[in-house]
């Protein structure tokens, strides 16, 4: 199978797009609807077109994937099969053959708004990256204690807010408590000074478990559907003095940005790789991995930043998801082992995703190493993100003559009010 069909591509490009891929998202058309699209190229397959005609099933006329993320991974295989066979030169089913449909049913990307791809009725956000844990535990505790005693153990999370993730948003510089090392008790209210970018993925996922009733971690493997891009961003200033006892609050839950288009897991499987040993100690038996049991993924992941009235965009890092200690599995299937129930649609994030070098690190934070290094944006340095910076995250797989890309997610850091 070529990587796109002829019959719409004459002429090659470059894109993230291909038969491989084929990502699930949302556009807004128009006439003011919401719609379910399938990027191909720098086109976008309107699905509801399709099912209004029969040739894909009904929820597909739905204004959010929820539905669809609801079915089994039978469904999703057979879904995917059907749309790469309307999408090829050869097949009896391809729209080559039915011209009228073809200008139905397709638009240009750069002509539709997208929008959030489901209703994210929860957001849970892990902190599964050993190299990004060690990071912050050094500078805030010391390398003796780096990690803290459970962190081997269990996959550590937090609820968030689900209210403020939204599709490639631009954002406000957000107002809180802070302190400083001169009045370290004596706290201001007023906007932050250390905006952060955190390089994540986010998985969104299928759920049905019954309150009570926890997920094995193969049943928590067919409850993933797919994948996206997501900068959950962070105001340091104001987490370092919020985040004892409970955890983060108002520091993270003022916006958190996704790309728009859903990499499902069956695009993915090619790129399947080991997690890192988990060994010193073994995990407890619920989230431990089979011998063999691939549970990462080889997604390249590159952070960039376009500071204002520049027209171009300066890499300050790049990193890989398979670095991921705990994987997607692990995560959801400790999320539910208490009985929690998942739903679809549900977003799971795996928390900023680091490396074992200077320029992996997924975060400011690291990379400034709290704020005493220069991060070098072009002709400019940076310690943290100043107003009117856009920052773009972007991830690709490339493999045997197969490319699989996520797009975008790209966000503005607005003033404060």
């Amino acid at each position: 199978m070529t990587s796109l069909p002829k019959f719409l591509f004459p002429k090659p490009i470059i894109t993230d797009f291909t038969l491989q891929n084929l990502p699930y998202g949302v556009f807004r058309s128009q006439n003011g609807s919401n719609r379910i699209g399938v990027a191909i190229g720098d086109k976008v397959l309107d699905c509801s077109v399709l099912a209004e005609k029969g040739l894909l099933p009904s929820y597909f006329k739905e204004p959010t994937l929820n539905t669809f993320m609801s079915q089994n991974r039978d469904t999703w295989r057979e879904v995917r099969s059907k749309l790469q066979k309307i999408l090829s030169d050869d097949a009896p089913e391809s729209l080559k053959n039915v011209p009228n449909l073809i200008n139905e049913a397709l638009r240009e990307q750069k002509e539709v708004t997208m929008i959030d791809p489901a209703h994210i009725g929860d957001y849970t956000d892990f902190y599964a990256s050993r190299e990004h844990a060690t990071n912050v535990g050094v500078m805030f505790r010391g390398k003796e204690n780096a990690l803290m005693p459970n962190w081997l153990h269990i996959p550590v999370g937090y609820h968030g807010r689900a209210s403020s993730v939204r599709v490639n948003q631009d954002l406000r510089r957000p107002h809180g408590q802070t302190v400083t090392p001169q009045e370290p008790e004596t706290p201001k209210f007023g906007p932050s000074a250390r905006i952060d970018f955190e390089v994540e993925m986010g998985a969104f996922v299928r759920g049905g478990n019954e309150p009570g009733k926890p997920m094995t971690l193969e049943e928590a493997e067919d409850n993933l559907f797919g994948l996206v891009l997501l900068n959950d961003w962070s105001a340091r200033d104001i987490q370092k003095w919020e985040y004892v006892p409970l955890g983060p609050f108002l520091s993270k839950s003022f916006g958190s940005t996704i790309s728009p288009w859903i990499v499902t897991l069956e695009a993915l499987e090619p790129f399947r790789c080991s997690t890192p040993a988990q060994n010193d100690p073994l995990p407890l038996p619920y989230i431990r991995q089979s011998d063999g049991m691939k549970g990462g993924y080889d997604v390249k992941l590159e952070c960039s930043i376009q500071p204002e009235n520049e027209n171009q965009d300066h890499t300050v890092c790049t990193t890989n998801i398979k670095y991921m200690y705990w994987s997607l599995a692990q995560q959801l299937t400790h999320h539910a082992s208490n009985g929690c129930p998942i739903r679809a649609g549900d977003l799971i994030g795996t928390g900023t995703i680091s490396g074992p070098t200077e320029d992996s690190f997924g975060s400011m934070l690291e990379l400034s190493w709290a704020g005493s290094k220069d991060v070098k944006v072009g002709s400019q340095v940076r310690k943290f993100i100043q107003d009117n910076d856009t920052v773009i995250i972007r991830g690709t797989c490339e493999k045997d003559n197969i490319r699989i890309g996520f797009g975008e997610c790209r966000s503005k850091l607005l003033p404060a009010l």
